[in-house]
């Protein structure tokens, strides 16, 4: 029969997900939920999913769903996972789960009680692009790392319009929650290591969201770490791991639409010098579909679940750090 998987509202993120899904021979959405039984049926129609419920209880006391994919506004994103876990399902949550470590910690400790899956859904994570940085720089290619820097920024309003969920401070909106998420995750991910001593800075907008956020952390005592985001500037996704030796650029980091990494190095001593540049190809995957496949799989216990409730509960403490700096403008230590 395999895994049953239910879609936690209509969100557009789960056209993502409902591509991967068909491009997959293992995962199967079977259903979707939303808050009218009209707007759940439509969408179930329109999408090809079989079952419908109109509300997000229903899905949750649905007896064969397996697991949910929970993709409502950020707000939201801890209280449905305590449900789904309670009523047994394996759970796939929207990035960011929280900017709240506590609350982070008590759902993985239900999961964990229960023998339930759970995981953030950093789907960057899964595509060969990150998994090829990360061979590289294990494999000493640009030397000792000494600062990993990453930017994640678009011009939300332009594209959404100033009503969008993401401007709302009730909903947990802002950039950091946004896109700077993904920056903070790279840079954990590369450096192996959490930050010891965070700064930050914000701009905060009209509706009361960071629209633009930058901060330095020191990770693991040697390695520097450096990002931006915002909504307020034209589009840009970069990734950059500055070593001893050279450097690794991703132009391309967190989408992973077209892959490729350049590995950098000086042909000699002076500022003069030539660069070096080696380009690197990635073959193109879909993270969504490598990631449903992965949670699928742990589920049916074929592999290890990638990105686990660990990693959820250090990116939570992270991120409470860092707002904390921004809020305070003072720098926080993390023990």
């Amino acid at each position: 029969m395999g895994v049953r998987w239910g879609l936690v509202s209509t969100a557009a993120i789960n056209q993502e997900i409902l591509v991967g899904a068909r491009a997959s021979d293992r995962v199967d959405i079977t259903t979707v939920a939303s808050r009218t039984q009209e707007r759940a049926d439509t969408y179930a129609a329109a999408n090809g999913i079989a079952r419908a419920h109109g509300s997000y209880d229903a899905l949750m006391d649905d007896p064969e769903v397996d697991a949910v994919y929970i993709s409502t506004p950020n707000d939201s994103h801890v209280s449905l996972t305590m449900q789904a876990l309670d009523a047994g399902k394996h759970v796939l949550v929207e990035k960011p789960f929280s900017r709240h470590a506590a609350q982070v910690e008590a759902a993985c400790t239900l999961a964990e009680s229960k023998g339930l899956m759970l995981s953030e859904a950093f789907m960057w994570r899964h595509n060969p692009q990150t998994a090829k940085v990360r061979e590289l720089v294990a494999d000493g290619a640009v030397g000792r790392i000494v600062t990993v820097r990453a930017t994640f920024a678009f011009d939300l309003e332009g594209l959404r319009g100033s009503t969008d969920t993401r401007f709302d401070p009730a909903l947990d909106g802002g950039g950091m929650m946004d896109v700077g998420c993904y920056c903070l995750n790279g840079i954990r991910l590369i450096t192996g290591a959490e930050p010891e001593r965070v700064s930050a800075e914000q701009i905060v907008g009209p509706s009361g969201v960071d629209v633009a956020f930058a901060a330095t952390m020191r990770m693991g005592g040697v390695v520097l770490g450096q990002f931006e985001c915002s909504f307020i500037t034209t589009h840009r996704d970069e990734l950059e791991v500055i070593g001893e030796e050279g450097s690794l650029f991703v132009d391309d980091p967190w989408h992973c639409w077209e892959p490729g990494i350049e590995l950098r190095r000086h042909t000699g001593m002076g500022h003069r010098d030539g660069l070096g540049v080696e380009r690197i190809a990635v073959p193109v995957a879909d993270s969504y579909r490598l990631q449903l496949e992965n949670l699928t799989d742990a589920i049916e216990g074929r592999a290890e679940l990638l990105n686990g409730p660990a990693e959820a509960i250090k990116q939570a403490r992270a991120m409470e750090a860092l707002y904390l700096a921004a809020d305070t403008g003072a720098t926080v230590v993390l023990n």
